[in-house]
């Protein structure tokens, strides 16, 4: 209770320091009795005062602190400052420790037709960054009209975006290669004839099945299968959505960044570069292959690729021109802090020979 009513005078400038002293010590009351409500009440009080008033704490330049006060591993944190610079790092931090928003995307209709739907029904929105999805002020979407008759699915709008930028060609046979829970399956499914969703966790199929029958799609295969061992013949396009350390969804996941380590870095590195290519020879020759991750980590991203491009000459980049942030290569590149979004990662490579 002390740590809780502590975090709230110093961190969350939307808690009065009133109301946050005299929670603390109604819990206290309620859970030991009133002989600790004085020691509570005491403690609590010197906490503005000594961190000067209700204003939060100063930024220190020491990456150290700043992992401390953010509740970030250290390692990652230096990481980060070294590449972002501190300031960008404050920024990635604070968006982390917010509750990220509920974002709706289409499923049965356009994403148009869903706003109508939702203005009729009352339901307050707004659209999302770079217009990839529907920002709903909603913390419980099965209680939104048109949940369980499949009008959306809730994704992030970085996930949204992968796809977009994917490009994937009308009319195409597809295969993706790590599908569950399906949030990316289904905008495949959209453009393409046919959609081969592979997973080889058979805990997540269950999620995975009972996304695209909400959806209502029935040019989706669901299979049981491990991406190195891919059991497809050679499509149009091929998605390699891959396990990562996922340093871009800490603000939907807080815990993940708990569990962090160097160590799985280098092994999911090393898992990556194995998935790509068991996948490059079940891409046609002229067909696309897409590698996306929900990582920060350049180790998973940009070098991946161009050492994937490096061992497999057969590919070139084929970078898509639109309404979303690239890097200089022309790849995706979604960093939480600038673009309002989880973090995520899409590149785009086309197979020019047999």
């Amino acid at each position: 209770m002390l740590r809780i009513g502590g975090y709230q005078l110093r961190y969350l400038e939307r808690v009065p320091a009133h109301a946050a002293v005299t929670t603390a010590v109604d819990l206290a009351r309620e859970s030991v009795g009133d002989r600790v409500t004085g020691f509570v009440n005491a403690v609590l009080r010197r906490v503005p005062r000594e961190e000067g008033g209700d204003a939060p704490p100063p930024r220190h330049r020491d990456p150290a602190r700043l992992a401390e006060r953010w509740s970030h591993p250290e390692w990652l944190v230096r990481r980060w400052v070294e590449r972002f610079g501190f300031d960008d790092t404050s920024a990635l931090l604070e968006w982390n420790n917010q509750h990220p928003p509920l974002v709706a995307q289409a499923a049965r209709m356009s994403l148009d037709e869903l706003r109508s739907r939702f203005d009729a029904a009352g339901v307050r929105h707004f659209p999302a960054p770079w217009d990839a999805g529907i920002v709903l002020d909603e913390s419980h979407p099965d209680r939104l009209p048109g949940y369980a008759e499949g009008w959306f699915l809730i994704q992030d709008p970085a996930q949204a975006l992968v796809i977009r930028y994917a490009g994937v060609p009308e009319g195409a046979v597809a295969f993706d290669a790590c599908a569950a829970p399906g949030g990316k399956t289904l905008a495949i499914s959209a453009r393409a004839s046919r959609v081969v969703a592979g997973d080889a966790s058979r805990r997540r199929i269950p999620r995975l099945r009972a996304n695209i029958a909400r959806a209502g799609r029935e040019n989706i295969d669901v299979i049981i299968a491990d991406a190195a061992f891919p059991p497809v013949r050679e499509c149009d396009f091929v998605l390699l959505d891959a396990p990562c350390l996922g340093t871009g969804t800490f603000a939907r996941h807080p815990d993940a960044r708990l569990r962090v380590q160097p160590s799985a870095l280098e092994r999911l590195v090393r898992e990556q570069a194995t998935l790509l290519d068991a996948l490059a020879d079940r891409v046609k020759p002229g067909g696309l292959l897409c590698y996306a991750t929900c990582s920060l980590e350049p180790e998973e991203n940009k070098q991946q690729v161009n050492a994937f491009l490096e061992r497999n000459a057969e590919f070139r980049r084929a970078p898509l021109e639109g309404d979303y942030p690239l890097d200089s290569d022309g790849d995706l590149e979604l960093l939480p802090h600038r673009d309002g979004m989880d973090g995520a990662y899409a590149a785009r490579m086309v197979r020019i020979s047999a």
